[in-house]
């Protein structure tokens, strides 16, 4: 089985979860995951260095992708790191995005791949980052995944499980539900969506291990 785990921005910044991320993949068996991630507030940083936002931000996804194979190695994970630019392997042209299917079969069945949200932009022939909620939903519709898997904002698992059904609908989520659990940068998602929490994370397909959106 192969799914698709979306790292947002406050949980990049977040090495507890991090490491508990790393733990629970670890466990996982007979599964294929694609993990994307964009930028974290690592980019604040860079920026004061005197970097400017758009250059900080490219080098923040790049440096954040090889610490996510570090990370990922410490526990025995073999994964592959790919920015979406290398090779053209994601390219923008105007607004239209399109994957090289090739470069992506050729890559190894066995290993977690770790694609960042830079992509190549044929207008300035360079790198350039693209939302993390626009790479989730085309890569969700390019490559052949089971599921789409965020993670809650909130680490009270115990309660996103309990407290709340296991299925819910985009347009009629309760009050305060998107505020508390929902990254930011997939509050207007509106794809079919698993929300969990790392400490679940070892068993991403039990129907009780998180809610799923729909």
């Amino acid at each position: 089985m192969q799914y698709i785990a979306v790292l947002d921005y406050e949980h990049l910044d977040n090495g507890v979860f991090l490491s508990s991320l790393a733990s629970a993949i670890s466990k996982q068996q007979d599964v294929r995951p694609v993990i994307i991630h964009g930028d974290s507030a690592y980019t604040e940083r860079i920026m004061q260095t005197g970097v400017m936002r758009e250059q900080a931000k490219v080098r923040s996804i790049k440096d954040l992708n090889h610490r996510l194979i570090a990370l990922f190695a410490d526990q025995g994970i073999s994964a592959i790191g790919i920015n979406g630019y290398q090779r053209k392997f994601i390219s923008r042209t105007e607004d239209s995005l399109t994957l090289d299917q090739s470069f992506y079969n050729d890559l190894p069945n066995q290993s977690v791949l770790l694609i960042s949200t830079l992509v190549w932009d044929e207008k300035t022939s360079g790198p350039i980052a693209i939302p993390l909620e626009r790479m989730a939903s085309f890569l969700q519709s390019q490559l052949d995944t089971d599921s789409l898997f965020a993670f809650s904002r909130t680490d009270r698992s115990e309660i996103l499980i309990e407290d709340m059904p296991e299925k819910l609908q985009w347009n009629s989520l309760p009050s305060g539900f998107a505020e508390e659990h929902l990254p930011e940068e997939l509050r207007s998602f509106d794809n079919p969506l698993h929300l969990t929490t790392a400490r679940e994370f070892h068993q991403p397909f039990s129907s009780n291990h998180g809610v799923f959106i729909d």
